[in-house]
């Protein structure tokens, strides 16, 4: 038995992460979670990997209003749909408007527009869906993982650096990844495959200044041959198998593990 001790939701893909006491749990992960994108003028996905100052994207949203700093958008839900895609693969965006492109633009000093995830997309793996994640509707990681990281490390690194959904204690330091399936308070959940890190673990999310850490540590001691990549592993991609409320203080149970 472990316990649920974090959940983050990321209204605004590669924006700032918010964290909850509660959330509901849908097919697509945690609700309103990548539901917002910014995308550039092919529609191609931003992201802290090229545009690190993304992490000072302060943002809040109640399914009606989003709040990025100082900024206030009423979420359109009747705009033009376009075509823009995420790691090459194409999906759908309702664009959220003008004043809203110019807000972000001015932010980060590139054109940009900002869109709302609709329609339909599936995992790769595991015949799950989600909105505008990379590849999976929820990342799963154990406290535990990182006490582990930060012990190779000179100066520790707060969970933030790897953007989690659900953090865990109780299943040990990388315990997650020889879990198949769990339990988490009235839902269950499937771990499909470990997450391959990439250059926005570098990313301090309180300041948007780019650094080495944690990634060269993880490179030296968690790189593993993952469908024919090697990769710096650390937590778990996973999809809900079925849904409801979280809060944490829930217990988490392991119902299987991986053959």
């Amino acid at each position: 038995m472990g316990t649920l001790v974090a959940l983050n939701v990321h209204p605004l893909k590669s924006g700032a992460g918010i964290p909850l006491t509660e959330a509901v749990l849908t097919p697509r992960g945690l609700l309103h979670d990548r539901e917002f994108m910014l995308v550039d003028a092919e529609g191609a996905f931003l992201s802290q990997r090229k545009h690190p100052r993304m992490a000072l994207l302060r943002t809040a949203y109640d399914g009606e209003v989003l709040s990025v700093n100082e900024f206030v958008h009423k979420a359109v839900d009747d705009g033009g749909v376009r075509e823009v895609t995420v790691h090459g693969r194409p999906c759908l965006g309702v664009e959220q408007g003008d004043e809203a492109a110019a807000y972000f633009s001015d932010f980060l000093g590139l054109e940009c527009r900002l869109v709302r995830f609709t329609g339909h997309r599936a995992t790769r793996r595991g015949e799950g869906e989600l909105a505008f994640a990379d590849g999976y509707p929820l990342l799963v990681v154990s406290q535990e993982s990182l006490d582990d990281l930060n012990g190779h490390l000179d100066e520790p690194v707060p969970m933030n650096r790897f953007r989690p959904n659900l953090v865990f204690s109780g299943l040990g330091a990388f315990g997650e990844d020889g879990v198949g399936r769990l339990r988490v308070g009235e839902t269950e959940i499937e771990l499909i495959k470990p997450c391959g890190r990439c250059v926005i673990t570098t990313v301090d999310q309180e300041t948007g200044v780019k650094g080495r850490q944690p990634l060269a540590a993880l490179a030296r001691y968690r790189a593993r041959e993952f469908e024919g990549q090697r990769q710096a592993m650390f937590g778990q991609n996973a999809i809900p198998r079925t849904t409801g409320n979280l809060k944490v203080g829930d217990p988490v149970e392991v119902l299987e593990y991986k053959a």
